[in-house]
């Protein structure tokens, strides 16, 4: 009991994930948290703000172009196993009941999200904790164009998936003691997208009660 407890402390931390796992385990944690509705918990954006820090300091040994294209193609992927994971079940989704890896809250909100947004959302989700991960489901249960997701999708994880290693690549390599403070970081981007999904579900919910 004690060792599933430590191996959901260690994906619950980004630090953790980074030294246990390396490029492996942070590519596997971001194609699940872009698609598989139970991955929603999973660190993403100082995951890979981390990652590009950790790779600037060599704690992840690999060309910082190397981990960008791993983090782009495992979003990307991530969110087709989404999208047609929401495609099959479409409607079943709807009478699924709460578990402890699915909420319909989390559904209802992602597609309100998608519906005030379209197929903007699934850029705009990737910097959103919760809504990055059941936007693909949303569009597929909406039976979206494969192709429009497609433009989407490729735009969103591209731009998600590299200008944040980027950020922390390039800050490591212009203040390498900036590694000392790791927690500090967790915490501003904690904030910042603490900030970002509320501010979002107040402006879905006075959009919806409006109707």
């Amino acid at each position: 009991m004690n060792s599933i407890w430590d191996f959901f402390q260690v994906l619950l931390d980004s630090k953790e994930i980074i030294n246990y796992g390396g490029l492996v385990l942070v590519t596997l944690i971001i194609f699940a948290e872009n698609g598989l509705f139970f991955a929603f918990f999973l660190p993403g954006d100082y995951l890979l703000f981390l990652t590009g820090l950790f790779c600037s300091t060599k704690a992840i040994d690999f060309p910082i172009y190397i981990v960008v294209i791993c983090i782009v193609i495992a979003a990307i992927i991530g969110s087709y196993v989404g999208f047609f994971f929401g495609r099959a079940l479409g409607k079943g989704l709807e009478t699924r009941p709460d578990s402890l890896f699915f909420k319909r809250k989390n559904l209802d909100k992602s597609r309100q999200f998608f519906a005030r947004h379209g197929g903007r959302a699934l850029i705009i989700a990737r910097f959103m904790p919760v809504l990055r991960t059941f936007s693909p489901i949303i569009a597929g249960t909406i039976q979206m164009p494969i192709q429009s997701f497609s433009i989407y999708n490729i735009i969103g994880g591209t731009v998600w998936g590299t200008t944040l290693p980027l950020a922390g690549y390039f800050l490591g390599q212009s203040f390498p003691q900036i590694i000392n403070y790791v927690h500090y970081i967790i915490i501003f981007f904690l904030a910042i997208t603490t900030f970002a999904v509320i501010r979002t579900w107040f402006s879905v919910r006075k959009d919806t009660s409006g109707q």
